[in-house]
């Protein structure tokens, strides 16, 4: 019984290796699930269990939603990578938390979101989300980045993240550092929104694995090839930003700012107590 619980979730925790709150929410489970030794309880547990983390996902980021709102003044054009909305989280999201507060502040406040290629979790997921709530959203090819900096159409960037090391690293989708770099580079503040969960207090850079995808995502498009026959393609899906790049970062414990080894180690101290 344990053994086969054991074995999903070793699979679970594989499909997303840079998830940290994935690997978190799993091994939450499984050191109480150990205790139990009849399946009828296993399973009342694990489903019991998984709904308590369900509904402190959602209040943790209704609290980043509502620190990060600070941050966004009236009338601000916000830049997004992929998708870190309610439909990546249990409901209310992290970097979309932070626009849907402002907006229930009553605040104005535009995004332009990428389109997040390969798989298109930006066109598809973050610009649904948002028109369906009624905030002005415009969509982008990721190549048009630095463009929207170059000419001012964003004054500030927010995205989610997978996991966040104590010395500030941030591991998020594919496309994230090269949009911090030129953040950087063109003085627009570039934040980060995740929960307490995402944090990895004890990982390096070096120990970060980064998922390689399937060539096939890049070499096809609507179904059809977009490359000659014999081109292969590189298909890495997240990387890795450095804290130097990151303004602050949004937790449900309020807004961090740099040095991070200094506010994330008291972070990682308050944890552990």
């Amino acid at each position: 019984m344990i053994k086969e619980l054991e074995r999903s979730a070793r699979m679970l925790v594989e499909t997303r290796p840079t998830g940290a709150n994935l690997r978190w929410a799993v091994e939450r489970i499984m050191r109480k699930a150990r205790a139990f030794d009849n399946v009828k309880d296993l399973k009342a547990f694990v489903l019991d269990e998984a709904d308590k983390i369900r509904d402190e996902d959602i209040r943790s980021n209704v609290r980043i939603g509502k620190s990060g709102a600070a941050l966004i003044e009236d009338g601000d054009t916000v830049l997004t990578h992929c998708n870190a909305g309610a439909l990546a989280t249990a409901g209310y999201g992290t970097a979309l938390g932070v626009v849907r507060a402002a907006v229930e502040e009553g605040k104005k406040v535009k995004v332009v979101a990428t389109e997040t290629r390969p798989l298109l979790q930006g066109a598809r997921l973050t610009a649904y989300e948002l028109s369906s709530e009624h905030v002005p959203v415009t969509l982008i090819t990721d190549s048009m980045v630095g463009y929207v900096f170059q000419h001012m159409i964003v004054n500030k960037v927010i995205v989610g993240a997978d996991r966040v090391l104590r010395t500030g690293h941030v591991v998020n989708k594919i496309g994230t550092y090269t949009i911090s770099s030129l953040a950087k580079g063109h003085g627009v503040p570039f934040y980060v929104a995740a929960p307490i969960s995402t944090f990895d207090f004890t990982g390096s850079v070096e120990s970060i694995v980064i998922e390689h995808r399937r060539e096939e995502e890049v070499l096809y498009f609507g179904g059809k090839r977009i490359a000659p026959k014999g081109v292969g393609a590189l298909n890495p899906a997240f990387d890795v930003t450095p804290p130097e790049n990151v303004t602050a970062i949004i937790t449900e414990e309020g807004v961090l700012p740099p040095p991070y080894e200094v506010t994330l180690g008291r972070l990682a101290e308050s944890a552990r107590s």
